[in-house]
């Protein structure tokens, strides 16, 4: 599960033996059960990797060309 973190931890704060990581840091490598009490206590939220949308041109554009 990746999650991404949205608090900052405490000076000398660990998650999961580490250094806590930055706000906005994404994290991949936690065990499941850990990082989805970390999306369920809102300190951090699931990051899903979504193929980049692709843009239909309308049909404005298409007549413009």
């Amino acid at each position: 599960m990746k999650i991404r973190i949205l608090t900052a931890g405490q000076p000398g704060a660990v998650l999961y033996d580490r250094p806590w990581p930055a706000v906005g840091d994404v994290v991949e490598d936690l065990p499941t059960t850990v990082a989805a009490h970390l999306v369920a206590s809102e300190v951090a939220e699931e990051v899903h990797d979504a193929p980049p949308a692709r843009r239909h041109k309308s049909r404005k554009e298409d007549d413009d060309g």
